[in-house]
């Protein structure tokens, strides 16, 4: 899932207005912001597979530190904890923490059974990339429904649709387009996830009120 994570983001926005759009998006992202570091480490690996499932070519699996059930709560303690000692502020920290926590039951329900519940297994997962339709049909209105919070409490700029035309953009690349090259390059292309979170951060502060 892709689009699917930043709709809660904007969700969560909708909910705790005083933080900001890309802490959201660090949120509900932050195990993919950290998958292609544990890549091009080689702690983590994953396979070029076309065929995999309908919907990506790719094969993930082993990725135990940030994609298990026990990894996820633990980025997402670290975040939540952090950013309270950070700022003093306790208001929206379990939200935060089921943020990072919603990206595991997301890829749960999208992935085939290669998502670790511990780091080794068990592995879990309800296929619904075995289905482009159905996942382009979930996806989609989960973002559009993501979009419709944030809009009716702020008033986005154009900076802001900016973005989600290039998330968007960038999801249906990676449905219908080839598949990348090599792992490398798909590691590198991914670590642009964190050029959305300044881009993030200052659309959402240029947005006005709802």
């Amino acid at each position: 899932m892709f689009i699917g994570h930043f709709a809660v983001g904007l969700a969560g926005k909708r909910l705790v207005p005083t933080m900001s759009l890309a802490l959201w998006f660090v949120s509900v992202q932050l195990l993919d912001l950290l998958w292609p570091i544990f890549l091009l480490t080689g702690l983590e690996h994953v396979r070029i597979a076309p065929g995999n499932t309908a919907f990506t070519p790719l094969d993930f699996y082993h990725y135990p530190w940030t994609h298990s059930l026990v990894g996820a709560a633990v980025w997402g303690a670290l975040l939540a904890g952090g950013w309270m000692l950070l700022t003093g502020r306790r208001r929206g920290v379990a939200l935060l923490f089921a943020g990072v926590l919603s990206h595991w039951v997301l890829d749960v329900l999208t992935h085939g059974p290669d998502v670790p519940v511990l780091p080794h297994g068990p592995y879990i997962g309800l296929g619904l990339w075995n289905s482009v339709a159905g996942t382009l049909a979930v996806e989609t209105s989960m973002f559009v429904a993501g979009l419709l919070l944030y809009a009716q409490a702020r008033r986005p700029r154009a900076s802001f649709w900016a973005l989600m035309i290039v998330l968007f953009a960038l999801y249906l690349g990676a449905a219908f387009g080839p598949p990348p090259p090599s792992v490398k390059v798909l590691a590198i292309s991914a670590l642009a996830g964190w050029l959305f979170l300044p881009w993030a951060w200052w659309s959402d502060r240029a947005a006005g009120r709802g």
